[in-house]
């Protein structure tokens, strides 16, 4: 038997993809800092670069936003816009190979070990690839090479905007022992302070610990900090991955106060999820209802029914009826959103597009 194949995985991640869309379309806002969301209620969705200078992120309160960057102007989200926009790209990728598994509109893994085109350099692909978006979407794109997709994925910020890194296997492992552990993909905020806390500031200091103390201290997380310290990440490219749930959510204009104005906001929001089902004959089991109350509190209820929900009708009774387990009120609510899981086909009728080797 002859040694393995060393994979040559490619991140390929848009840059500040909303609002370079909306940038794209509208030559006022280019050059100007730019956020994707809504400007009175809720948070930002995407940020352009000039607005991330003066500290503005996604998913970060548009109120915050707003003190941080006195002149943001803020753009409703588009999303049809967003998703045409992200066909075109995934259409690109498909020409270079077939393992293609979308994260989400603006970024995906593409596995190119072998590859359609016959190009024996990865980063050849990727600079290809990012060539062919740029002319066909008028945006850019950043790229991250390497023998694995944790690797990959941290080599796609490595550059940005508009650029690509390749972190070959003989340097993965020292790579990786140079970085902040919160710089991690799958290490979120909070683990990245508790690990802070045990003295873990850098890869090379979680490479360090053992295996026992990691999941003693991190559950079954432990086991995957121990190999990502290491460069390690087994996992494949996985196209067409199935969609656990469907959901969505706004935020109101104004905090909800009457039993009648949280069931008819609760309706509100049925459409989207409705639509999608119907779209791609997919059905759910489980219905879950989230409220966020003005202060932020957020409390979720949920309800697994015998049989997949048929109809909107339905969906909007289940919802309702659960919204209802909050009644009487003891707050205000600031946002409610509707999300269907436990996914399956409806019939026949279902189909669900998802959307040492030299690098």
């Amino acid at each position: 038997m002859g040694e393995p194949t060393i994979r040559k995985i490619i991140h390929v991640d848009m840059d500040a993809f909303f609002a370079s869309v909306e940038q794209r379309d509208d030559p006022a806002l280019r050059g100007r800092p730019v956020a994707v969301g809504g400007r009175l209620r809720g948070v930002v969705a995407a940020a352009s670069y000039e607005a991330r200078r003066f500290g503005v992120r996604s998913a970060m309160p548009s109120a915050t936003a707003r003190r941080l960057c006195a002149e943001l102007v803020f753009v409703k989200p588009r999303f049809d816009v967003y998703r045409d926009v992200s066909r075109q790209i995934r259409e690109i990728f498909l020409e270079y190979t077939p393992l293609v598994e979308p994260l989400s509109l603006d970024e995906a893994y593409l596995d190119v070990t072998t590859n359609l085109r016959n190009m024996p350099l990865a980063s050849d692909i990727a600079r290809e690839i990012r060539a062919r978006i740029l002319e066909r979407t008028g945006l850019t794109a950043s790229a991250g090479i390497s023998y694995n997709k944790f690797l990959a994925k941290i080599a796609s910020d490595h550059r940005k905007p508009n650029g690509q890194t390749v972190i070959p296997p003989e340097k993965g492992p020292a790579f990786v022992e140079t970085l902040s552990v919160a710089k991690f993909h799958g290490i979120g905020p909070k683990t990245a302070e508790k690990m802070k806390g045990l003295g873990i500031h850098t890869g090379a200091d979680l490479k360090a610990q053992s295996l026992d103390f990691l999941e003693q201290t991190f559950g079954k997380a432990g086991t995957w900090y121990h190999r990502i310290a290491r460069g390690q990440d087994d996992r494949a490219v996985v196209p067409d991955r199935p969609r656990k749930s469907v959901g969505s959510e706004t935020t109101f204009m104004e905090d909800l106060a009457r039993p009648d104005e949280i069931e008819r906001g609760v309706a509100s929001v049925l459409d989207d999820v409705w639509s999608w089902c119907e779209r791609t004959g997919t059905r759910g089991r489980t219905v879950t209802v989230k409220i966020k109350y003005a202060d932020f509190q957020i409390v979720t209820r949920s309800r697994t029914l015998a049989a997949p929900v048929a109809s909107r009708e339905m969906l909007e009774r289940t919802s309702v009826d659960l919204v209802r387990s909050i009644f009487p009120l003891e707050k205000r609510v600031r946002l409610l959103g509707v999300s269907l899981h436990n996914l399956e086909p409806d019939g026949a009728q279902a189909t669900q597009p998802q959307m040492t080797l030299a690098f």
